[in-house]
């Protein structure tokens, strides 16, 4: 319904859906990085001294620049860890694979292939 709305009153999501059906950002819409918080700069106000403390700004832009870089290192680390264990289980199920396929081959009976009769009953002669 929603999209319905937008695209009769010809607005645009700036979150689209994939065809994954995950949500991905447009181009316009770039992260935000620690960089770009400790270089950002608030204009100076016209008269005097009103308006925010600089250096309070400062502090907390240096602040919340040091969380940002903690939550991007934390999901570097979490990626990094999250393909390790992807190739990991990878190796595992071709390993199993193998073995199961190993395995299979060995329970089949050649073609043509037909057991040998079972003994039976030694005869002896008749006296």
């Amino acid at each position: 319904m929603r999209h319905l709305v937008e695209r009769l009153l010809g607005r645009r999501s700036a979150v689209r859906e994939r065809a994954g059906g995950t949500a991905y950002r447009s181009a316009s819409c770039v992260p935000l990085r620690a960089a770009d918080v400790r270089t950002r700069r608030f204009g100076r106000t016209r008269l005097g001294r009103r308006g925010l403390d600089p250096d309070e700004v400062l502090t907390f832009l240096d602040r919340v620049a040091a969380e940002l870089a903690d939550a991007h290192d934390a999901t570097h680390r979490a990626r990094r860890e999250t393909d390790r264990v992807k190739d990991a289980l990878r190796r595992w199920q071709s390993e199993q694979a193998r073995a199961r396929d190993l395995l299979r081959n060995a329970n089949q009976r050649p073609a043509g292939y037909r057991p040998a009769p079972a003994p039976g009953p030694a005869l002896l002669p008749y006296r």
